[in-house]
């Protein structure tokens, strides 16, 4: 007989709805919107590493018509709303992803996106340190949190300068470190060298009993952030931090259509070298752009995640009431 039994205790349905409650509570109290954005969209994720799920919409006489997407983040969207002039907003909801699952990975997951009109990436590392400490406050008791930038960890942690290094100085940094097998796998892949360095030797130490912050990622790796002006090599981006688990990634976003549109293109080149699938830009957020975004900030935030840290749970599983495995 099929376990149709929820994975998780009633005490984790019991946090996850005062972790929501306490969400609501802190954003009405900032005028912050709460929206909600499709979960199928007609364009796809360019960015390589991302993997969406893909269906498509039913035709009289059962014939196959436009393909959709399962959003892997609600962020284009939100975009547009932004763009409409709906000011700060905020949204709870589902994503997707289509990659295995794991201890610390569901292919549908909750995540907490929230964008703030008129900040800077200072201004909403703060609210995101704020917000976090009360979600936290019951049931950890968190040190002041830290900041720290992405090259400050890497040099420190790894040993090379993770914007100039050659591939010859990462792999002997990573013999070291006792990851040989690094330069096989990463060959001539600058993305994919700091993406392995910095999971293995940097992540597993940020975030011990305090909330860390890394912000000024480099500027090659993917993201939706701009360029810092006084320094090119550097996106204006931060990374979230606890017990050694990423919760969240956040941006001071782009604005500029040509420059998404740029990097758009530069994804589905790398997708093409891959053999990955091209789907389609989307349009719809570059007439948003050209539009007219206004200055903000945005963060995506990992609930499940947040919530094992809270339960102290060993698996993701552990704070879901049924897991994909088990849906």
């Amino acid at each position: 007989m099929a376990d149709w039994r929820p994975s998780c205790p009633l005490p984790a349905l019991k946090k996850r709805a005062d972790v929501l409650a306490t969400i609501r509570r802190f954003f009405s109290a900032r005028n912050v919107l709460e929206v909600e954005t499709p979960l199928l969209c007609r364009a796809g994720i360019t960015d390589p590493s991302l993997h969406p799920f893909t269906t498509f919409l039913h035709q009289p006489g059962g014939s196959t018509g436009d393909r959709l997407y399962l959003q892997t983040s609600p962020e284009f969207a939100m975009k547009r709303l932004l763009a409409a002039g709906c000011g700060s907003i905020y949204q709870i909801c589902k994503a997707f992803r289509n990659e295995e699952s794991g201890r610390y990975h569901n292919p549908e997951f909750t995540l907490l996106e929230w964008y703030r009109v008129g900040f800077n990436l200072a201004r909403l590392i703060d609210e995101i340190d704020a917000l976090l400490a009360e979600i936290c406050c019951d049931d950890l008791n968190l040190e002041l949190s830290e900041r720290f930038s992405y090259r400050e960890l890497f040099r420190e942690y790894v040993g090379a300068d993770p914007l100039v290094a050659s591939f010859e100085e990462l792999a002997e940094c990573s013999k070291i470190r006792g990851l040989p097998e690094a330069g096989e796998l990463c060959g001539g892949d600058r993305s994919l060298w700091l993406d392995l360095l910095f999971s293995h030797l940097v992540q597993p130490s940020l975030g011990r009993s305090r909330i860390a912050f890394v912000y000024d990622y480099p500027a090659f790796l993917p993201s939706l952030a701009r360029k810092k002006p006084d320094d090119p090599l550097v996106v204006e981006r931060v990374e979230i931090f606890l017990e050694g688990l990423e919760l969240g990634n956040g941006f001071y976003e782009l604005a500029d259509a040509v420059e998404q549109a740029e990097r758009f293109d530069r994804d589905l080149v790398v997708r093409t070298e891959n053999g990955l699938p091209l789907p389609a830009k989307d349009e719809r957020l570059l007439a948003a752009l050209r539009s007219g975004l206004p200055d903000c900030a945005g963060i995506a935030l990992g609930l499940d995640r947040l919530l094992m840290i809270l339960m102290r749970a060993e698996s993701i599983d552990d704070v879901l009431a049924f897991p994909t495995a088990r849906a």
